[in-house]
């Protein structure tokens, strides 16, 4: 059947809207990103390890990103936190009955496979692990209750909350810090887990979670401005369009931050985590290495990424400089874009993104602040 000319319009309309997004990610790449370098046969180098994020279609929830970057390996809790998120496929569709499968499978895990999910649980923290079983047990039935009364709404607010608590649990999992950060970043500060910041704006907070696992460089230094009271009172200097917000240069300056201690620029690396891969890879963009089919484990995929920024001619030029991506699926697929391995991702907004949805040039941060994790960031002097 030939295509009509109102059906033949609208795909040149979304032809159009698609080459006007790949100029504009070359433009935002050529703006924001700076050569580096990275010694390919290096004592660092990376190794590839078993995958820590499934195959697939990208995934655009940050809470589900934050969980799946988890430095940890238990097939059971990744089973049950992969049923949980496929509820919101078949609610979408109101597909009601495999949602129901999907709860009794996860009892069925819970019933038969606890101990092999309690054995990664170090034993100071076990009694907090069985605590969060019996919680999810006990808001299966919530959620059970929801899905046959076909009540949409309950579905995903108790879907979320059992993801909650499986993240809590996932957590507890990690024993220790997974890899050593280079020495050549020693001066720096380094965040060896995971940090919450608050951020009050004129028009509410946001609430991010910074993930060192993955940067810990990168997180290390945001939090470590964060605590300095460094980004109070700032403006964002920057909006692209509906992609991305940027802030972190004091007013009429355009230095980075100055280290009072030295009086010298601090200079961030360009710090990648793939996935698959034991630690991060510094100073070069995935291109640049010629691992085009890598992908972050931190990726531009999810509204709301926070990610370092850096000038255009200088190696590993990253400061204070930060940005917000505003990801829309229908004009930035998740994994089609063109800043995923230029730029360091280092965490998400995980609440408040309708105030990132009015925020634009010319506001202001009021406050930012460290609510939680503020004693996994590691000083030079104690590193």
């Amino acid at each position: 059947m030939p295509f009509s000319s109102k059906k033949i319009t609208n795909l040149l309309k979304s032809w159009l809207k698609t080459s006007l997004l790949l100029l504009l990610l070359v433009n935002l790449s050529i703006g924001l990103s700076a050569a580096a370098w990275w010694d390919s046969g290096s004592s660092q180098t990376p190794q590839k390890r078993e995958s820590i994020l499934p195959p697939g279609n990208a995934i655009t929830n940050p809470k589900a990103l934050l969980r799946y970057a988890l430095p940890i390996d238990n097939q059971p809790i990744r089973k049950i936190q992969s049923l949980l998120e496929s509820i919101s496929d078949e609610l979408r569709a109101k597909r009601w009955k495999p949602i129901e499968g999907y709860i009794s499978k996860v009892e069925v895990i819970l019933k038969t496979q606890d101990d092999q999910i309690l054995q990664d649980i170090p034993e100071a923290k076990q009694a907090e692990a069985q605590a969060l079983i019996a919680q999810i047990q006990a808001d299966l039935n919530s959620l059970r209750t929801a899905v046959v009364a076909e009540n949409k709404p309950s579905t995903q607010q108790a879907r979320n909350q059992l993801l909650d608590l499986v993240g809590e649990i996932e957590s507890l999992m990690v024993k220790e810090f997974p890899f050593e950060v280079p020495s050549e970043y020693s001066h720096l500060p380094q965040l060896k887990g995971r940090a919450t910041v608050q951020m009050e704006t004129e028009f509410g907070y946001l609430t991010m979670v910074v993930d060192g696992y993955s940067a810990p460089v990168t997180a290390g230094n945001f939090v470590d401005l964060v605590q300095r009271g460094f980004y109070d009172g700032l403006e964002f200097t920057r909006a692209e369009g509906s992609y991305v917000l940027q802030t972190g240069d004091p007013p009429g300056k355009e230095e980075g931050f100055i280290d009072p201690k030295t009086g010298e620029y601090r200079n961030i690396p360009l710090e990648i985590l793939l996935r698959g891969y034991d630690k991060p890879i510094y100073g070069i963009t995935l291109e640049d290495a010629g691992l085009y089919r890598e992908k972050p484990v931190l990726p531009f995929s999810a509204y709301g990424a926070l990610a370092m920024a850096r000038p255009e001619e200088e190696p590993d030029g990253g400061s204070s400089q930060f940005f917000f991506f505003l990801f829309e699926p229908e004009l930035t697929p998740a994994g089609l874009n063109l800043l995923d391995g230029r730029y360091s991702v280092f965490g998400f907004v995980t609440e408040g993104k309708e105030v990132l949805e009015k925020l634009k040039r010319g506001d202001k941060i009021l406050s930012a602040k460290v609510i939680e994790g503020a004693e996994n960031l590691q000083s030079p002097q104690s590193i």
